[in-house]
């Protein structure tokens, strides 16, 4: 059985969706970044964080990847070039998504105040919406890569969530991509855990 520390509204919703898509059991601990269950656990102290037979993955993107391997789901085969198309876009999506939002909070509560500087984040914002459209572009068939999901379509719908969350705008094609993976049972039954934290 695997058992996911974290917080809905982070990181941890990735893994979360995909062991929801997946349907297997596992447990969820609500668990905050930096706080002496997370250090216990991770020796960076940052959530997502899953145990799996006896030992810990950190990392969501990580811990998708293996979840999906393992149970030959949400994913292409390895081996094949599908999967390194799907494992590149997986890349462009952290590079030209995840980074600037994850700029945009750094500047916003995560570095000491003395370190943040509110004049970056309008160029961290304007790369989101710039990049969106890239992403679109790229994408090939019904889901990022292809006709069905895979673990790059809830990377990509977590990240054009978060963006949304921040009132960015983003190419209609992403958009339309983040309604439908929303519109998804697993989405509603991962974003439940958010009701007990």
């Amino acid at each position: 059985m695997y058992r996911l520390h974290g917080r809905v509204r982070s990181r941890t919703m990735r893994p979360l969706w995909l062991l929801e898509e997946l349907g297997v059991p596992y447990d969820y601990v609500s668990v905050m970044p930096r706080s002496p269950e997370a250090s216990a656990l991770s020796p960076l102290a940052k959530v997502p964080i899953l145990e799996a037979e006896g030992g810990v993955i950190l990392d969501s993107v990580a811990q998708m990847a293996y979840l999906s391997d393992r149970h030959a789901a949400f994913t292409h085969a390895p081996g094949t070039l599908d999967r390194a198309r799907q494992d590149a876009f997986a890349n462009a999506v952290l590079e030209m998504l995840d980074a600037p939002l994850w700029a945009i909070a750094q500047h916003s509560f995560g570095l000491p105040e003395d370190r943040r500087v509110e004049a970056a984040k309008p160029t961290f914002k304007w790369q989101v919406s710039e990049n969106s459209g890239a992403l679109a572009r790229l994408m090939d068939g019904a889901f990022a890569v292809g006709d069905a999901p895979t673990v790059v379509d809830i990377l990509l719908a977590h990240c054009a969530g978060w963006a949304r969350g921040l009132k960015l705008d983003l190419a209609p094609a992403i958009l339309d991509h983040l309604r439908r993976m929303r519109d998804r049972p697993a989405f509603a039954r991962a974003m439940r855990w958010e009701e007990t934290q």
